[in-house]
């Protein structure tokens, strides 16, 4: 089955959608040769890399940024290059349902039935994973976009890490 996975998404955890606590800094990322303005916390890194070592998860991308996460975001927040979730870009309502459902049916292909953290904050996620057919043991963290990761958000997934009958 292999180790638990820890997945985490950028923008809403990583990067808060409002001004954010001390410990963040404004950064600019140009993706594809598009400019985003970002606020990043580079405590983030070690705290999350300290949950993987502990608990014997592998950190894993499950953002929009796919492999841009690794050059955009990992250097600023302190990780190391990291394997992605490929989640295609969101073709709209009609075809994708919502963001939620459709990163969740990219997550659950991608997982193969391994148990799993997913700090994500699309309201509709827990559902939405929940649903997809072959998902195994997970927790979805459910962050607040205008806060970001928190400490306590990774307790969370820390203790439910440490309960996974292994």
């Amino acid at each position: 089955m292999g180790s638990p996975l820890v997945l985490v998404d950028v923008d809403g955890v990583l990067n808060p959608f409002e001004r954010p606590t001390r410990g963040f800094r404004r950064h600019r990322c140009s993706p594809n040769g598009i400019t985003f303005r970002l606020w990043l916390n580079s405590g983030h890194g070690p705290m999350l890399r300290e949950l993987a070592e502990e608990t014997g998860a592998e950190l894993a991308w499950a953002s929009y940024w796919c492999d841009n996460a690794n050059e955009w975001i990992a250097p600023r927040v302190g990780l190391p290059q990291l394997p992605f979730v490929p989640i295609p870009r969101f073709p709209g309502y009609e075809e994708g349902g919502t963001l939620g459902s459709w990163k969740a049916r990219h997550v659950a292909s991608w997982v193969a039935g391994r148990p799993f953290v997913w700090f994500e904050d699309e309201p509709d996620a827990t559902d939405c994973i929940a649903a997809e057919e072959g998902v195994g043991d997970h927790l979805l963290v459910s962050t607040d976009p205008m806060v970001g990761l928190t400490e306590q958000d990774v307790e969370r997934a820390a203790g439910w890490l440490r309960s996974l009958d292994r």
